[in-house]
């Protein structure tokens, strides 16, 4: 199985703490890594915990607050001191390339490579990005200033060929996959064999959903439906339920609840507010209604099966 990865490097919320940096996570599947979000410090949580920065040719910015763009001027500034050429890829709000452009001519930095903006709609789900390997999702959430979520699927896989079948039938290499690809196959007498009789079904895509900054909001469900793997932000414990709706926030509960009605497989709590030292209420709250919840802590790695 292809390794699909998450990695936490920032699980605070706002205000970082000697223990927690704001939001930022590194998504990898078949060891190409995936940002998203950029909060202050994320260079820093990158080399600690080696993923590697020269790979990255995708940013996802779920909005601009402070705790998740702070560290993108920074992050940028290395790569051209490392000596980047390839284009980078950024997927944001549309001012967000307004704040880089201010930052650059300000320091007067001259990249060598290109940074290449795709704004977000925040209205409805999108497919933003796609390779052979993964396709990424945006959709809205419903935060204080306009906010995506995003769903990063792995691609169909093509079916296993099943060996007792080639055997049989003697099947040469180059017919293998074009059978893998739905073609059926011919013996040397004319009779043709099903590719469905000759290969397994594969696995089902995997999926991680990534849902920072929002209220309680239910729309959202379709989105992250069935992932494998849901993060929701959990700046708040249960009984703060009403300053959480103030701030636009959820509470554990609700990002519970939120799996819950997406049939998500396990559920990682986040973007905690500094108050909290002591995570562990928070995470009962949330198992006492989606007992498979766990709590992000920077350089945890959490493997999508």
């Amino acid at each position: 199985m292809i390794p699909f990865t998450v990695t936490i490097l920032g699980s605070s919320s706002a205000l970082p703490t000697s223990r927690r940096f704001p939001t930022s996570q590194v998504v990898t599947l078949n060891n190409q890594p995936y940002l998203i979000d950029c909060g202050e410090g994320t260079q820093i949580q990158l080399r600690k915990y080696k993923a590697r920065i020269g790979k990255l040719n995708q940013i996802f910015i779920s909005h601009l607050h402070g705790d998740h763009i702070f560290g993108l001027p920074g992050l940028l500034s290395t790569m051209s001191l490392l000596g980047r050429k390839t284009d980078l890829h950024i997927y944001a709000h549309s001012p967000l390339q307004e704040i880089l452009d201010c930052h650059t001519a300000f320091f007067r930095s001259e990249m060598d490579f290109r940074v290449v903006f795709h704004p977000l709609n925040f209205k409805r789900p999108q497919v933003i990005f796609e390779n052979k390997k993964i396709k990424v999702e945006s959709f809205p959430l419903k935060h204080r200033v306009p906010c995506c979520g995003f769903r990063f699927s792995e691609q169909p896989k093509l079916p296993h060929l099943r060996k007792d079948k080639l055997e049989e039938f003697d099947i040469p290499l180059k017919e293998r996959v074009k059978i893998k690809e739905g073609s059926d196959f011919t013996l040397p007498d004319g009779r043709i064999i099903p590719h469905k009789e000759l290969t397994l079904p594969a696995g089902k895509p995997r999926s991680y959903a990534f849902c920072t900054d929002t209220i309680y909001h239910e729309p959202a469900i379709d989105s992250i439906q069935g992932a494998d793997l849901l993060y929701h932000e959990a700046t708040f414990a249960n009984d703060m339920v009403d300053w959480a709706h103030k701030t636009y926030h959820s509470t554990a509960g609700e990002a519970a609840t939120m799996a819950q009605k997406a049939a998500a497989k396990k559920l990682i709590l986040g973007h905690f507010s500094a108050r909290y030292y002591d995570i562990e209420p928070i995470v009962n709250d949330a198992r006492s209604i989606f007992p498979e919840t766990y709590a992000a802590e920077d350089g945890a790695t959490f493997e999508i099966l």
